[in-house]
């Protein structure tokens, strides 16, 4: 066993202990402090025991906190740098030989060699593609029209714009978070100065190139019969609001484990937007945090199961160990048992949905029970106050109990929504760099580019290969053509061309 897992497995063995000596202590407090006058214990020989376990427990504390100061030092082995750049390909050889061999090489004889390297950058440079399509007229008829190729179709007719210039002010944008102000100052350093307006309007047009992708990924994620949903707000700058001022506008997103996300933008998060996004033919599994749009779409929507998110139901019993420890901590245990449970059936490879359903309603059972039970004692019995931190958590949890408790009936779900909260995050940053998006109708663009690098990072594509090679073949595409092989969980990377001369 390595260093960090025997420290690790220390510490969790002396929680463990510790946990039981403080159930001690308070098994003796109550003793000597509650008991009524049919108690016959010695309080001189409990006030002995209970100082011996405090003192104990003390110890264990410092203890603890001995051994993750040790594991804190213990850093695992990093890699070397020719484990970390392996795969980079070399692009220059310098053979450096030695001065007395340069003064007299007929004197030495090479044995050998010696090999390091060192690892350099290109930064960005823009450089020109020249397209030339010849000209040719008929011999035998001269008078009939010069025969030349049609244009290449390209996403921005009849401009300069590449595929690989738009896909990196994309991603510069998107998954750099990098404002186009800012851009527009960094291309002057890549040979030429390329203004903010131009680049908007190439995202205008990237946007608009790739939306058939994504409606045709946003039909395929609702057919699939089982979506998580969230959302988050962004500001926009609106030219109706009173001197240009923002207002606040929302990205929506719905995803499927091991399948694509889709954003999309609206500019509020009434309950009618779910139903727009989700459309009224949707049927299946709905997750979601404990928002009552979602509710509301699911209980007005027959062939609809609305289920709830754990990893929120903890998360305010985790909060609540500032207001009550103790009791918290207890809850936390409980859930904890679910989890764990999930990482085994995970790491057993139990994928079929009725398989894990049966294991959820034989091992979910007790701590399920024990949990509602917790919390409708400390409710009912007025033990902790309704505005405590510990009595918000628990009215969340009887207040959402349906929907959490309902992936013991679903299998195919996870038990909390925190890959559709993961796929958010790029949002989260971008809009601190740029702060908000530009106009209301850009919103949208926003939502279908993040759809389609969001979900490349999830299928463990690279965006810009993609975005590069998406946008170069979907100008060409026809309605007869098949869209699935260009969604990132279906394309595959095209071979490497080297730039030069090339012919078509």
């Amino acid at each position: 066993m390595q260093p960090l897992e025997q420290a690790n497995e220390r510490i969790r063995l002396l929680e463990e202990e510790n946990a039981n000596l403080r159930a001690q202590i308070g098994w003796l407090k109550q003793k000597l402090f509650g008991g009524g006058q049919s108690e016959r214990l010695d309080r001189a020989q409990l006030q002995l025991a209970l100082g011996e376990l405090e003192k104990l427990a003390d110890a264990v504390v410092e203890t603890t906190k001995l051994i993750s100061y040790e594991r804190a030092k213990v850093t695992e082995k990093r890699p070397v740098a020719a484990e970390v750049f392996a795969k980079l390909p070399v692009k220059e050889t310098v053979v450096i030989e030695p001065e007395a061999v340069k003064a007299q090489p007929e004197a030495f004889e090479r044995i050998g060699e010696e090999r390091t390297f060192e690892v350099d950058v290109v930064p960005p440079k823009l450089f020109k593609r020249e397209i030339i399509r010849p000209k040719y007229r008929v011999k035998a008829d001269r008078m009939l029209p010069p025969v030349v190729a049609p244009a290449p179709a390209r996403v921005v007719q009849g401009g300069y714009a590449s595929a690989g210039l738009l896909a990196w002010v994309a991603l510069s944008k998107y998954v750099d978070h990098l404002p186009l102000y800012r851009l527009e100052q960094m291309s002057a350093r890549w040979g030429a100065q390329i203004s903010r307006q131009t680049m908007a309007d190439w995202i205008r047009m990237t946007a608009e190139c790739l939306e058939p992708l994504y409606k045709y990924m946003h039909r395929g994620l609702l057919a699939g019969g089982y979506i998580q949903a969230d959302e988050t707000p962004i500001k926009c700058n609106d030219p109706d609001e009173k001197r240009g001022g923002t207002s606040q506008g929302y990205l929506w997103v719905i995803s499927r484990p091991g399948g694509d996300v889709v954003f999309d933008w609206r500019l509020s998060r009434c309950h009618g937007e779910v139903t727009t996004l989700l459309t009224e033919n949707y049927k299946g599994v709905l997750q979601s945090d404990g928002y009552e749009a979602y509710a509301s779409y699911a209980r007005r929507h027959e062939g609809v199961v609305w289920v709830g998110c754990w990893a929120h139901a903890r998360r305010k019993f985790f909060e609540a160990q500032k207001d009550n420890p103790k009791i918290a901590r207890v809850a936390l245990k409980l859930i904890g048992r679910l989890y764990a449970w999930e990482r085994t059936w995970d790491q057993a490879g139990v994928t079929q949905a009725q398989a894990r359903a049966d294991l959820r309603a034989q091992h979910f059972a007790r701590p399920l029970r024990w949990l509602h039970a917790l919390a409708s004692h400390l409710i009912g019995k007025k033990i902790v106050l309704p505005s405590s931190l510990v009595g918000k958590a628990c009215i969340y949890l009887l207040n959402q109990w349906e929907p959490l408790t309902a992936h013991v009936r679903h299998g195919e779900t996870r038990i909390d929504n925190n890959l559709a909260e993961n796929s958010i995050r790029p949002t989260a940053i971008g809009k601190k760099n740029w702060l908000f998006i530009g106009h209301p109708d850009a919103g949208q663009r926003s939502a279908i580019i993040y759809t389609l690098v969001v979900s490349c990072q999830r299928h463990g594509k690279d965006p810009s290969v993609y975005l590069r090679d998406v946008l170069t073949r979907l100008p060409r595409m026809t309605n007869r053509d098949d869209l699935g092989a260009l969604t990132p969980a279906r394309w595959q990377p095209p071979e490497v061309v080297e730039l030069g001369a090339a012919s078509c």
